[in-house]
């Protein structure tokens, strides 16, 4: 078996999505990174890297007993060991997983560029093992609060958030059914269809919202993302860890 040393880590935990898991020009200063000692290395097929890259479900078990035990977390000068830790690759992507002893991949973490190098030329004459893996479907179920990944693309880490934050707070408003409010809030996002938006019944107003403003970011969406999460506690909170404190 293959093995890393020394890989530095920065886990994003329960993350569905690789889009969320950040790679390290990303990375912030306030962000918990820790050092592996040691992990094992493995080369899979590509739809096993993206099972486990971009889904929170079972991993083969092959795949566990394969590297039950063979990592180490250094901490305070101590090796501590990890029950199911490893670092996975298809030749392309690679990702550094922490199941916590669980059998799903709960943390995730990219790896920084010198030990992505390593991994290239450490997996280059290797075949890539093969695991049986059951997958419920092959479709994944992408909907407003796990959005389709080029819905994502191109965005930095902080338009994401705000984005998945606005998102959040659309299905909120969603969930009210409120007719009125909808068609405030559609109105705000475009004020020339004033006329046509008061003639739309919830259900249209709200998918036509959505469909105007998932696509891109923009300072137009911020500001509406910021209008839109004003006065509600929770959101504010996930707004000040991306923009600072508001400024009322």
């Amino acid at each position: 078996m293959l093995y890393l040393h020394d890989v530095w880590v920065n886990w994003f935990e329960g993350e569905e999505n690789g889009y969320n898991v950040c790679h390290f020009h990303e990375w912030r200063k306030d962000d918990g990174v820790e050092l592996l000692d040691q992990a094992p290395l493995l080369k899979v097929e590509p739809i096993l890297f993206n099972y486990i890259e971009n889904d929170l479900s079972e991993l083969p078990q092959q795949l566990l007993d394969d590297i039950f035990q063979k990592a180490y977390l250094r901490k305070n000068h101590e090796r501590v060991q990890l029950e199911y830790c490893f670092v996975v690759t298809d030749g392309v992507g690679i990702l550094a997983v922490d199941t916590i002893g669980y059998s799903i991949p709960i943390r995730k973490s990219r790896l920084i560029p010198r030990q992505e190098q390593l991994v290239y030329e450490m997996i280059a004459a290797h075949e890539a093992k093969q695991y049986h893996f059951q997958k419920s479907s092959m479709d994944k179920d992408f909907h407003i609060l796990s959005p389709e990944p080029e819905l994502m693309t191109g965005l930095t880490r902080k338009e994401r958030q705000l984005k998945q934050l606005l998102f959040m707070a659309l299905d909120q408003l969603h969930t009210s059914k409120n007719e009125a409010e909808v068609r405030y809030w559609f109105t705000e996002w475009c004020p020339e269809r004033y006329s046509a938006i008061q003639e739309l019944n919830f259900e249209s107003a709200w998918q036509q919202l959505f469909e105007e403003t998932k696509y891109g970011w923009s300072r137009r969406h911020e500001t509406f993302c910021e209008n839109l999460i004003k006065g509600q506690p929770f959101f504010e909170k996930l707004w000040e860890m991306e923009h600072g404190p508001k400024v009322n």
